[in-house]
């Protein structure tokens, strides 16, 4: 046998390693479940393609009762993975969207996108708006799928992911305000445990070197051309875009424990600063670590940031 088939080249674990050989293994999020009718929640879901061009698909859900005389506020939703594991079909985040759309009485799209490194940044923005403009184009009751036509008020739209997902989300939003996306009035976004980073320490942020270079080579493994940690991508804080924001509410969620958790407090203060004009606001967990709510999504810390994402995308209905 080939030595090399054994060799590791890069080794980006907890989330992939490259054989020298060419061989891919992901180490996490590989398993997926169908979808259908949840019978704890009551949720039903399906999948739909919203590019042939890519082929990449998208999970809807929608709650118990729906009807289309009362319609639903609309959650698009991207899934965490340092853009290079997860899927919007793993058994982690279909559970995670059936609590959610159960407890919110939202209707739900869940964005699969295409991951790093075989297709390397910006590949997930890039499918993550193409996917937000095919939620579009079924304002006015036009568009390929039912679901969106007969159940999502589209006044009402919100954006939201966890760790990479947070990224994507915001700069979804961003690029929402600047290009005005017809048929969707973005209101406010969730940025839970958001993967920002920079070359400077903030707050109280690691400053060990070896901890701090970690962060950045799986970034860089996202983004082989990356100028490095101050890429607009991975630290848009200090990007004068922020007052760009293309909606009016920002719910920052944190953890404790969690070595991105002051990037979190950071972006919040610099966006209240930066002439944006909407209100943010922090949610910090105490004694949890990263995407802790994903891994015991019935400890009593998840089921309360589960019960205040659930209140934010209700406010005012």
């Amino acid at each position: 046998m080939d030595s090399t088939t054994s060799e590791v080249a890069v080794d980006a674990a907890p989330f992939l390693r490259i054989y020298k050989d060419g061989r891919l293994e992901r180490l996490s999020g590989n398993q997926i479940v169908p979808p259908g009718l949840d019978p704890i929640t009551n949720v039903e879901s399906k999948d739909v393609l919203y590019s042939k061009e890519t082929g990449q698909s998208v999970r809807l859900y929608i709650p118990k009762n729906v009807s289309s005389a009362q319609k639903l506020p609309l959650l698009v939703y991207f899934h965490g993975g340092a853009f290079c594991v997860e899927t919007a079909f793993s058994p982690t985040y279909h559970s995670y969207l059936n609590s959610l759309v159960a407890e919110a009485n939202v209707v739900a799209v869940s964005v699969d996108y295409r991951r790093a490194p075989e297709h390397p940044i910006p590949a997930a923005y890039d499918d993550s708006w193409a996917a937000l403009k095919w939620v579009a184009s079924h304002y006015g009751g036009n568009g390929p799928e039912e679901w969106l036509n007969c159940y999502v008020n589209f006044h009402k739209c919100y954006l939201s992911g966890d760790s990479a997902g947070a990224n994507i989300a915001h700069h979804i939003a961003i690029k929402t305000g600047k290009e005005k996306l017809d048929g969707v009035n973005l209101v406010g976004i969730v940025l839970t445990h958001p993967y920002f980073w920079g070359k400077e320490p903030v707050g109280d942020e690691t400053k060990d070197p070896a901890e701090r270079e970690k962060i950045e080579e799986i970034w860089r493994f996202a983004s082989p051309t990356t100028s490095g940690s101050d890429d607009p991508w991975i630290n848009p804080i200090d990007d004068q875009s922020l007052a760009s924001l293309g909606c009016t509410k920002v719910l920052v969620c944190v953890a404790e424990k969690d070595i991105l958790r002051h990037r979190g407090w950071y972006y919040c203060e610099k966006l209240k600063k930066s002439g944006w004009g909407g209100e943010a606001e922090m949610m910090e967990t105490q004694g949890e670590d990263h995407v802790f709510h994903l891994f015991e999504p019935t400890c009593e810390s998840a089921v309360a940031k589960l019960k205040k994402v659930a209140a934010f995308m209700n406010q005012d209905i």
